[in-house]
């Protein structure tokens, strides 16, 4: 892995692949993490005497679109940088070009949306060369998008005998690699989320990894009704019912242990206002639905978190959004955090696992938080993604 404190940036051009695809809303970003998660590889090549060319979708804009111009961050970039940032009008055009030519030492230059050209996003070869034609050398730090072949993220590497691994895509890399290759045991997954159907390829490939799973959310009334048990309303694919079965067989055969909720907070509408009562997960009744785990199914899993050395937390274990039905997920993620500064390795991705420990507070007491969502899962069930492997070729 050549990463960029391998390399002197001295008078180079460095071209830096970022996800800047932050929320906005009424013209302010509302949550600065990515930009400030590529602060440190900008700050290495800035210190090192380099300069820095930034490029950056925002949104999933057909064209040129106004409201999604990186001129609507380019203030709360310059802030969190602490730094003059120079913006260009286009991507390879004049602007852009005499920009990158003229820059000195020490400037950065943000280049406007990649996503303003179909493009990027086709993996176009001759967009790519224009793009490398701006630098000296090629950094990919946005692991959010490295799972995409796009002519930032993979095409452009092809034209650069210097490309490194930015500092954030080195920590997300070694994140995923300490749970699948290296990490002390006892391992443990958490899983949540609505769908077993969305989770088989990473249960299939971290099932000769870990050493427990903890299954919960919407996914485990598909367990609970493959046992026979009574779910209500309760979220449920029956065609995965068998499958179900076949993974908690499977984990038997390689003493694996699942660990399923034992009683769930239930109520008789998908509202954060509904009446709650809280049942065995075997026996809800058939006007009640499952919206969050229950406090014996929480006492059942403290002993397995605060146990494990490892975990993986992917998915929330209850309708979090909802206050009155965010406990189950909430304690959970205070049982990871205590287990984390008792010495475990805490990995958290996911969209709704991030956006999760975010709400309650706890990104700074795990270990990793990923940046990249489909990057993350498609790592986790085992593939190479092509952002990485154009590093590496």
């Amino acid at each position: 892995m050549k990463t960029i404190n391998k390399f002197d940036f001295n008078n180079k051009k460095a071209i830096v692949r970022v996800d800047f695809n932050v929320p906005i809303e009424k013209e302010n970003v509302t949550d600065n993490s990515r930009i400030l998660a590529a602060k440190t590889t900008i700050d290495k090549i800035i210190s090192d005497g380099g300069s820095c060319i930034l490029m950056s979708h925002l949104g999933r804009p057909k064209g040129f679109d106004n409201n999604l111009s990186m001129s609507k961050i380019h203030s709360e970039v310059e802030r969190v940088l602490n730094t003059k940032v120079i913006l260009s009008k286009d991507v390879i055009g004049d602007d852009a070009i005499n920009k990158a030519n003229n820059l000195l030492s020490g400037e950065i230059l943000l280049l406007e949306n990649l996503r303003f050209h179909k493009e990027e996003t086709d993996g176009d070869v001759g967009f790519a060369k224009k793009l490398s034609t701006l630098a000296d050398c090629y950094v990919n730090d946005a692991f959010g998008t490295a799972h995409r072949a796009h002519a930032s993220t993979t095409i452009i590497a092809q034209y650069f005998d210097n490309k490194f691994f930015g500092s954030l895509l080195e920590k997300e890399v070694k994140s995923i690699e300490k749970v699948m290759q290296s990490g002390e045991k006892p391992v443990l997954a958490i899983l949540g989320g609505a769908k077993i159907s969305s989770k088989i390829p990473i249960i299939n490939n971290i099932i000769d990894v870990v050493d427990h799973i903890i299954i919960g959310g919407g996914m485990s009334f598909t367990f609970i009704k493959a046992l026979g048990g009574k779910i209500g309303s309760s979220i449920c694919e029956d065609e995965m019912i068998s499958t179900a079965l076949e993974i908690l067989a499977g984990a038997k055969e390689k003493n694996v242990k699942i660990h399923l909720p034992s009683d769930v907070v239930c109520a008789k509408e998908f509202s954060n206002d509904a009446e709650t009562k809280n049942f065995d997960i075997h026996n809800i009744p058939d006007d009640y639905e499952g919206m969050d785990a229950g406090k014996n199914s929480i006492e059942a899993f403290r002993k397995v978190v605060l146990d494990s050395k490892t975990i993986l937390w992917n998915g929330p274990v209850g309708v979090f959004e909802f206050s009155n039905f965010s406990k189950g997920t909430k304690e959970l993620g205070n049982l990871v955090a205590e287990s984390t500064a008792n010495g475990a390795f805490s990995l958290v991705g996911g969209g709704d696992s991030v956006a999760a420990v975010k709400k309650f507070g706890l990104q700074d007491k795990v270990s990793y938080v990923s940046t990249g969502g489909g990057a993350m899962l498609e790592s986790l069930e085992g593939k190479i993604l092509p952002g990485i492997s154009a590093l590496t070729n």
